[in-house]
C-alpha cells in the first residue's frame, strides 16, 4: 500500500523527498557496498534532482537509471536522459555510474524500439530505490492507459523488468519499468503535485483500475511506496 507525505509547497517537498531517498540509498550501501536509484523525467523532479545530487553519499558505489525513457536521441529535448545527466549526475553526484536505456550517438531513425528495449535489458539493474511520477491520466514509468502493451506491462507472471509502451495521449515509443520490476524494488517513492493529480490519486488509491495504472503500484501487496505531494 502506501504511507502518504504532505508538504506546503513544492520546494519542501523536493527536500523531503530527497532526504528520504538518500537515507534509502545509505540503507542499501550499508548493506550491500552498492545501490541503484531509478528516478522519472519531466519537468517536476528537476527541484528534487537539484537537492539529491548535494547529498553526501558514496556516489561511486550508486547506479542511477530511468524509471522510463521515451524512444529519443539522448541529445533530443524530450529525453530523460538528458534530463538527469543535467540536473542529477551534477555537484557530488557527478561520481555516480549511468545505467543507460537509450544508447548515446543514435538518431532517431535507427532508434528501433525492439532494439532499444534490447539495449536497456543488457544495462539493466534491478533498483534498490525507485522514484515515479504521476501523469493526470494516472499513468506512471511509461505505463499508460489504453496502450497497447499495457496488459504485458503490468503482467507479473511475464517476468520481464522492462517493455516496449506505445502512448496513446502522449508523444514517443518508450520504455519502461514494467509492474513486476516495481514491485521488485525495495524503497518506492511517488511524487505527486497539485489538487488535480490528488482528485486522480485517490481514484487510484481506491482499488486496481485499467483506467489509472498508477492504482496497480498503490494496490500491489509486498509494495512499500511512500507518496510525497505538495498542493
Amino acid at each position: 500500500m502506501f504511507v502518504w507525505h504532505e508538504y506546503e509547497n513544492a520546494a519542501e517537498a523536493a527536500q523531503s523527498l530527497a532526504d528520504a531517498v538518500a537515507d534509502a540509498l545509505q540503507g542499501a550501501l550499508d548493506e550491500k557496498g552498492g545501490a541503484v536509484l531509478a528516478v522519472s523525467g519531466g519537468r517536476s523532479p528537476i527541484a528534487f534532482f537539484n537537492a539529491l545530487s548535494q547529498k553526501d553519499l558514496d556516489w561511486k558505489n550508486v547506479g542511477i537509471t530511468l524509471a522510463d525513457e521515451r524512444i529519443v536521441p539522448t541529445n533530443h529535448a524530450d529525453s530523460n536522459t538528458g534530463l538527469v545527466r543535467e540536473y542529477l549526475l551534477k555537484n557530488k553526484a557527478e561520481a555516480a555510474m549511468w545505467i543507460p536505456m537509450v544508447e548515446d550517438g543514435k538518431t532517431e531513425t535507427e532508434l528501433h524500439p525492439d532494439a532499444v528495449v534490447d539495449y536497456a535489458l543488457k544495462h539493466y539493474k534491478q533498483p534498490d530505490v525507485l522514484v515515479l511520477g504521476m501523469g493526470n491520466d494516472g499513468h506512471t514509468a511509461s505505463i499508460f492507459p489504453k496502450a497497447p502493451q499495457f496488459q504485458t506491462a503490468i503482467d507479473g507472471s511475464a517476468g520481464v523488468a522492462l517493455v516496449h509502451t506505445t502512448p496513446v495521449t502522449a508523444p514517443h515509443e518508450r520504455v519502461s519499468m514494467t509492474l513486476d520490476a516495481i514491485a521488485h524494488t525495495g524503497h518506492v517513492f511517488l511524487a505527486i503535485q497539485g489538487e488535480e493529480k490528488k482528485a486522480v490519486f485517490d481514484q487510484a488509491a481506491q482499488g486496481k483500475n485499467r483506467e489509472y495504472p498508477i492504482s496497480f503500484v498503490l494496490n500491489r501487496q509486498g509494495v512499500n511506496c511512500h507518496v510525497f505531494y505538495a498542493e
